[in-house]
């Protein structure tokens, strides 16, 4: 994993920026706390921290080589899983290494076959090459956008890095945002590109950005595309099978103590179960880790989202799977408390809107960091195999507006009705949510004699995989990166991806219920008890303590009425949910006040210049 960061500057010689080039890296120590290390000649300067998974000794970074045209230098997050295969090829064509990492191997590779090694690679990656043969810096991003990648253009270059921090570090860089930042914030649309800070933007997942004296230019190298899929319902599975078994194995491959987050769902059950069934194999056992909260077992109140609590299936897998299982316990009190809140909007550099899921994930991965250095995640296994209930939701598959809005709005609340009336009214939510919805189906490619039922659902899961799970991942990247826990994301392959997408709805319901494609994949490693459960989310505590708690914290924040937070939000509407007698216990009731206790923590963080007009 790691963070990175850097500067070109072609009007200037930056082997003298080094302070600038040193804060900039040091904004992202939790993101490599093992080692740092920095590089600059004329133009260019690159920063790294390092977080050592593989090769702990020869991997340290910003790796270069010499060559008679000029130096080429990386800086490189993230994990390429195919590297022992791509080793072998370069070393075929003449390569000599000096190390077993696999940074090494994607920097050869680039001296091999510049910038189309992205299309060699298998991983989870964000880095940055400076060329000196051409006077030119490469950044290539992971293709389903695993890993983030922020740049910000300047007059004369470019800043980047991994997190928007290391960027806001340089003075030519300010913090500010302005309304279709807003825009961006309140609607959960992740507009490809759009890094809420003005100035900036993201590293398109499956793009290459190329920056020399002529300017910027973008190549994509890869994009969900559509195929026909010919394959019968028994081979499809089959197919699933043998793909998870292969990328389970390469993402076990570290040189640090691994585990699996489990929660009991189908994802994360299946997961580990191959994880604990491949391990088993080399005499080892899988640690598995499960967040849970004070009393939520003995407590539980079923809902139309969750009928059930984890624990029970959590520990059904952990025991068919012998596992090495531990329960991580939250209470309300932790959750609450704000400098959790604090380190949740560092972490993410702004205020999501997360809440309580937030700060649980922080916590959990904090506790396992103690124990492990790699996670492997069921993340993203909803989006590919359609396991959402929007999915089966008739009244979404009408609507012409991305398919989880609705659903959201349904059972978590509007947490833009806190916004004053005036700049609810310049923001437009609905204008820009439209226009970005017109904008991402028109994108979508419709097979001959697809049928118009087969063609919506094409669109509901091309929508999920390229704009709905940026925003998870995104999350999860930011939550483990704070810690220093590297979460790998399996059912993110894009061999995974393309070959799911590509099968019909009919295929991916076929006995009508959702994930029924890994659910047959995987049958034979799961208790009978998680194969038959239904789809539940992320857990979020019940606790009313929790709510009582955001409570007075808006209390405290209310007496403070030039705090600039009320720039933002209705300052009535938020005493109402302070001071409401009723318990705050449900997400739809804690919405508003989390949302804007975030957005008070952030505004007093990065104190930006917030452009209204």
């Amino acid at each position: 994993m790691c963070g990175i960061t850097g500067w070109v500057s072609f009007d200037r010689d930056l082997t003298t920026e080094s302070a600038t080039l040193h804060a900039m890296s040091e904004t992202m120590a939790c993101r490599g706390p093992d080692d740092r290390g920095t590089w600059a000649e004329g133009p260019a300067a690159l920063g790294h921290r390092r977080l050592a998974i593989i090769d702990l000794p020869g991997g340290r970074q910003p790796m270069s080589v010499r060559t008679p045209e000029g130096t080429v230098a990386l800086v490189y997050s993230g994990e390429t899983y195919n590297f022992t295969e791509l080793r072998r090829e370069l070393v075929g064509r003449g390569h000599t290494f000096t190390t077993d990492s696999d940074t090494e191997v994607v920097l050869h590779g680039y001296l091999e076959w510049g910038d189309a090694v992205a299309e060699r690679l298998n991983g989870m990656y964000a880095f940055a090459v400076w060329d000196g043969r051409h006077d030119r810096l490469v950044m290539i991003r992971d293709r389903m956008g695993i890993k983030p990648f922020s740049y910000h253009p300047t007059p004369d270059g470019v800043l980047f890095g991994s997190e928007p921090k290391a960027i806001l570090a340089n003075p030519l860089a300010r913090p500010r945002v302005a309304l279709d930042g807003l825009r961006e914030l309140f609607t959960l649309v992740k507009t490809p590109g759009h890094a809420v800070w003005d100035g900036m933007r993201e590293v398109e997942p499956g793009t290459v950005v190329t920056v020399d004296r002529s300017g910027l230019r973008t190549r994509v190298y890869w994009r969900l595309e559509t195929r026909p899929h010919t394959d019968d319902r028994d081979t499809t599975i089959a197919t699933v099978r043998s793909l998870l078994d292969d990328i389970v194995r390469r993402q076990l491959v570290a040189d640090v103590p691994r585990c699996t987050l489990l929660s009991g769902g189908l994802d994360s059950s299946a997961m580990t179960a191959l994880a604990a069934r491949q391990l088993a194999g080399h005499g080892e056992k899988v640690r598995s880790f499960a967040v849970d909260f004070v009393g939520q077992a003995d407590n539980f109140v079923a809902d139309e989202l969750r009928g059930t609590p984890d624990t029970p299936f959590v520990h059904d897998v952990a025991r068919l799977a012998r596992t090495d299982h531990q329960d991580i316990v939250l209470d309300a009190q932790s959750l609450a408390d704000p400098a959790v809140r604090e380190k949740v909007i560092r972490a993410r550099d702004l205020p999501a809107g997360f809440g309580d899921m937030d700060a649980s994930l922080l916590l959990l991965f904090r506790a396992i960091r103690d124990q492990s250095t790699v996670a492997l995640s069921g993340e993203s296994a909803d989006e590919v195999f359609g396991g959402y209930l929007q999915f089966f939701d008739e009244d979404v598959r009408r609507a012409d507006t991305f398919p989880w809005l609705l659903h959201f709005g349904r059972h978590f609340g509007d947490d833009t009705d806190i916004l004053r009336p005036d700049l609810a009214k310049a923001l437009d939510l609905e204008g820009y949510i439209a226009d970005g919805y017109r904008t991402a189906v028109a994108a979508i490619h419709r097979l001959d004699g697809e049928s118009d039922f087969e063609y919506r659902m094409r669109q509901i899961c091309h929508l999920h995989l390229t704009r709905f799970v940026r925003a998870l991942l995104d999350r999860k990247d930011r939550m483990s990166m704070a810690v220093g826990l590297e979460v790998r994301v399996p059912f993110c392959d894009h061999r995974l991806v393309e070959y799911v997408y590509n099968t019909p709805w009919s295929l991916k319901s076929f006995d009508g219920r959702e994930k029924s494609l890994l659910r047959e994949a995987t049958a034979d490693v799961l208790p009978r008890s998680v194969y038959e459960r239904v789809k539940s989310p992320y857990p979020s505590t019940q606790d009313p303590r929790y709510g009582r708690a955001l409570q007075d914290q808006a209390k405290d924040l209310l007496g403070r009425p030039s705090h600039p937070v009320f720039d933002l939000v209705d300052r009535e509407r938020v005493r109402e949910a302070a001071e409401r007698d009723a318990p705050v216990s449900t997400q739809v009731a804690r919405r508003g006040l989390e949302r804007t206790l975030d957005l008070a923590q952030w505004l007093d963080l990065y104190s930006p210049e917030v452009i209204l007009s």
